[in-house]
């Protein structure tokens, strides 16, 4: 009997922004509400005390060395490549 397990966790990459700062955010997560959650809770030093955080892209990934791939690919983007990701998406 040959039996296939599944992986039905899904990881996420993310970019959120907060317009009161004018700053973008990038980040991994496996449940991207959640994580928006968290951060507009101001639960995270990074985030914290920077008003509402928007998502404004998110990908998903089938493992998590992927989606951390793609994290750290997104973290060296400038602004300018970011704000035209966002806009292709």
């Amino acid at each position: 009997m040959n039996i296939q397990i599944i992986n039905s966790a899904m990881f996420y990459v993310y970019i959120i922004y907060s317009k009161d700062f004018n700053v973008y955010y990038k980040g991994f997560t496996e449940n991207v509400a959640q994580r928006l959650q968290y951060l507009n809770d101001n639960r995270s030093r990074y985030t914290s005390n920077k008003g509402i955080w928007e998502l404004v892209y998110s990908k998903s990934f089938e493992t998590k060395r992927e989606a951390l791939v793609e994290e750290l690919r997104l973290k060296k983007l400038n602004r300018k490549s970011i704000e035209i990701l966002i806009q292709n998406r």
